[in-house]
C-alpha cells in the first residue's frame, strides 16, 4: 500500500518539475525593432465659455430709433459672445418715472435719458433762482445713481458743446448726448417764392412784405398745427431768438427784473407774435394737427412752414417742389437772424450700480463709434453731435453751415418761479392770441404776462 502511494507522489513531483522547467526556460519577448511612437503633446484646455451677461437697456419710444437699435443690438451681441441685450421701450411721457424706479431698484444698466421733453441736462437751477425744484437729472446724480463717465475715451468723440451743455454737472460728465434738434427755423418753398418774385426774407420787415405779396397772389404765407396748440408758439421760437440772441441771458434778466415782457424788446416779441398768429398764418390752421400741417404744406401753395427740423422727412417724401430750411427772421438786423436755436435730445447714461459696468461701457463705446454713429444719424435724422458726422439729406445740406453757431433755446434754460400765474411764460404768447386763445391786444397780454411772472418772483 505504502509503495503505491510513493509511486503516485513521485509521478506528480516529476510532472510539476517538468512544467516548472518549461516556464523557466521560456525565451523573453523580442525587443521591438522600431522606436515607440512619441507621446502625444498634451492638448490645450478647452477655452472657457464666455460669461453669460444680460445687459438691460432702456430707451424711449421712437420708430426710427427702434429700427436702429434692433440692428445695433444684434451686431453688439454678435461681437460680444455671451452678451444678450434686453431692450425695454417706454413712451417719453413715462420715461422719468420708469428711469427713477428702475435705477432705484438696480434693475437697469444703460439708459436713454429722454425724460419729459427729452432735452438732456436742461433747466438747471441757477444761482439767481430760488425756491424752485432741481431737475430730475440733477436729483439722480446727487443720489449717486448715475455713473461718472468723465474719463471714458468715447466721450471725446462728441463735440465739446454737447458734452458741456447736455451731459455735464459740477464739472463731471454723466451722459453722452447723441442727438439735437432745431425748432427755430422755417421751411421755405423756393419754387413758390420764385413764381411770385420774392427772395428768401432775411429780416422781419422782408418777411412781412413777402407774406403780403404771397397772399396778394392768391396763395398762403404760412401754416402750422394750430389744433395741437404748441406748434404755434414753437413756430415763434426763432422770432424770440432773433430779438434775444442771448437766450440764457434773457432768462436771467426775467428773473432779476432787468428784462420785462411788457416793455422794450419783451413787448416787441409779443407784438410780433400777434402779427404771426393773426396775419401770417393761413385761415383754418386750428383744424390741423402738427403732422397734418406738414402734410398740408406739401401741397405747394404755402410759402413757409415755421417748425422743427423733425418734419423734414414728410417733405422729403411728399413735397414735389424745391425747398430749404432757414432761420426765422424775427429781427430787422440780419446779423441777429443767422442762428438756429434748439434743444439737445436723447442722451446715454450708465447706472452707477450696474453689475455689468464693463459691458455697459463697451456698449456706449460702440454707440459712440463714428461709423455706428453715422448710421444712427442716417436712420433717425437727428442733427449730429459728433463733428465727424454728416447729414446725408436735403435738410442736412440746408443746416450744415449753421451748426457751428447752433444755440440752446429759451425753454431749455427757463425755470418758472413757484406761484407764477398761468400766463407767466411769455415765450408761448403766440398761442394765446385768437383764434387759439382769448387775447386780441398785444399790450394787454404783455401786461398780464409780466404780472403773472412777478407774482411768482414776489413769493420767492
Amino acid at each position: 500500500m505504502k509503495s503505491k502511494w510513493f509511486s503516485l507522489v513521485s509521478i506528480l513531483l516529476v510532472a510539476i518539475m517538468l512544467i516548472s522547467a518549461c516556464g523557466a526556460t521560456e525565451e523573453p519577448a523580442a525587443e521591438p525593432t522600431e522606436a515607440p511612437a512619441a507621446e502625444a503633446e498634451p492638448t490645450e484646455a478647452p477655452a472657457a465659455e464666455a460669461e453669460e451677461v444680460t445687459l438691460r437697456v432702456l430707451v424711449h419710444q421712437n420708430p426710427p430709433l427702434a429700427e436702429y437699435m434692433e440692428q445695433f443690438n444684434a451686431d453688439f451681441e454678435a461681437a460680444n459672445p455671451g452678451v444678450t441685450v434686453d431692450l425695454s421701450t417706454v413712451t417719453p411721457g413715462d420715461m422719468a418715472t420708469v428711469i427713477q424706479t428702475r435705477l432705484s431698484a438696480t434693475d437697469v444698466d444703460v439708459i436713454d435719458y429722454c425724460a419729459g421733453s427729452c432735452s438732456g441736462f436742461s433747466n438747471a437751477v441757477q444761482p439767481y433762482m430760488s425756491g424752485v425744484d432741481k431737475p430730475t437729472w440733477q436729483q439722480l446724480i446727487e443720489a449717486n445713481l448715475l455713473m461718472d463717465l468723465t474719463d471714458e475715451p468715447f466721450v471725446q468723440n462728441f463735440d465739446e458743446a454737447s458734452i458741456r451743455d447736455a451731459g455735464t454737472f459740477d464739472g463731471r460728465v454723466y451722459a453722452i448726448n447723441v442727438a439735437r434738434v432745431s425748432y427755430s427755423g422755417m421751411f421755405v418753398n423756393n419754387d413758390l417764392l420764385a413764381d411770385v418774385g420774392v427772395a428768401i426774407p432775411t429780416t422781419w420787415s422782408e418777411l412781412v412784405s413777402a407774406c403780403e405779396t404771397v397772399v396778394d397772389s392768391g396763395l398762403q404765407c404760412m401754416t402750422a398745427g394750430g389744433g395741437d396748440g404748441w406748434p404755434i408758439f414753437v413756430g415763434t421760437y426763432g422770432l424770440l431768438g432773433a430779438v434775444f440772441p442771448d437766450q440764457e441771458g434773457l432768462v436771467e434778466g426775467l428773473w432779476t427784473g432787468d428784462t420785462t415782457w411788457n416793455e422794450g424788446k419783451g413787448l416787441e416779441v409779443i407784438e410780433k407774435d400777434q402779427v404771426f398768429a393773426q396775419e401770417m398764418l393761413e385761415p383754418g390752421v386750428t383744424s390741423f394737427s402738427h403732422d397734418e400741417a406738414a402734410v398740408r404744406y406739401t401741397a405747394g401753395d404755402v410759402a413757409f412752414l415755421p417748425t422743427g427740423v423733425w418734419q423734414a422727412p414728410i417733405l422729403e417724401e411728399n413735397a414735389e417742389f424745391d425747398w430749404t430750411y432757414v432761420p426765422f427772421p424775427g429781427s430787422d438786423d440780419p446779423a441777429d437772424n443767422q442762428y438756429l436755436f434748439g434743444k439737445y435730445d436723447m442722451s446715454w447714461m450708465i447706472a452707477a450700480d450696474s453689475p455689468h459696468a464693463d459691458v455697459a461701457k463697451a456698449y456706449l463705446a460702440a454707440l459712440a463709434d463714428p461709423d455706428n454713429y453715422q448710421e444712427f444719424v442716417d436712420t433717425t435724422g437727428y442733427l449730429p453731435t459728433q463733428p465727424t458726422a454728416t447729414l446725408n439729406s436735403k435738410l442736412g445740406q440746408a443746416v450744415a453751415p449753421l451748426l457751428d453757431t447752433y444755440q440752446v433755446g429759451f425753454e431749455q434754460y427757463w425755470v418758472s418761479p413757484k406761484g407764477a400765474g398761468q400766463w407767466a411764460n411769455g415765450s408761448q404768447a403766440a398761442s394765446w392770441f385768437a383764434p387759439f386763445n382769448e387775447w386780441t391786444d398785444a399790450k394787454e397780454l404783455a401786461d398780464q404776462i409780466q404780472a403773472d411772472l412777478e407774482a411768482g418772483l414776489a413769493g420767492e
